[in-house]
């Protein structure tokens, strides 16, 4: 991934996303290697470790212009989620539901299977669950993530997989159900997971789709 305080934009009512001010090159660079230390600090500290001067000092950043920009370790880490969230990433489309949801768990799976992969991730989950600010960006996250998975709830519509229309068919849930016992597996009984997790998880989520379950309408 991927974790606050807004900024209140000069001379404005509104407030500006953590680290969209003066946007470019320079801003850009500047965010990556704040984001790297963030990072690093979550990994290393925890979040009620990390402060602002340790992302000063690892980040090569003034203080000054965290506080003026980010507000603190808050809009910190809740900006991790908001550059996450700025990447390419699409659904996988292999052609049928199944294939597609199955990508998807093992998507999970690979992406925790190394502690030293997993690390960034669980840091940021971790501190979702310390900060309100990071919870709500980890929040957002995942909605705009489960949005871009709809497609697949509609290509199996359209596919004839699940009963139509399109509408009727809550893809969210549907994207959610196969991904949530994952998840509670790493975060909350810290079991692990494998492939026989991934290929469980769907199994269901496909058994309650078929069921209807995730009708709109039920």
């Amino acid at each position: 991934m991927d974790n606050e305080q807004t900024v209140q934009a000069a001379g404005g009512t509104g407030a500006a996303r953590p680290g969209t001010l003066r946007p470019g090159g320079r801003t850009a660079r500047t965010r990556a290697a704040v984001h790297d230390a963030v990072l690093a600090g979550l990994i290393e500290h925890g979040y009620s470790g990390l402060t602002v001067e340790y992302v000063a000092e690892h980040s090569g950043v003034h203080k000054t212009t965290l506080y003026r920009r980010w507000g603190g370790v808050d809009g910190l880490v809740a900006d991790i989620l908001d550059l996450a969230g700025e990447d390419s990433w699409t659904p996988p489309d292999t052609g049928s539901l199944h294939g597609d949801l199955h990508a998807l768990a093992l998507e999970v799976v690979h992406s925790f299977a190394d502690p030293a992969t997993a690390a960034p991730s669980s840091a940021v989950i971790a501190a979702a669950f310390q900060s309100e600010p990071a919870a709500q960006a980890l929040r957002a996250f995942y909605a705009e993530r489960f949005t871009h998975c709809e497609v697949i709830v509609d290509r199996a519509v359209e596919r004839g997989e699940l009963p139509g229309p399109r509408s009727a068919v809550d893809g969210g849930a549907l994207v959610r159900a196969a991904a949530a016992p994952l998840f509670f597996r790493l975060f909350i009984t810290r079991e692990g997971l494998d492939e026989r997790a991934a290929d469980q998880a769907v199994a269901v989520a496909l058994a309650a789709a078929h069921a209807g379950t995730f009708r709109r309408d039920a």
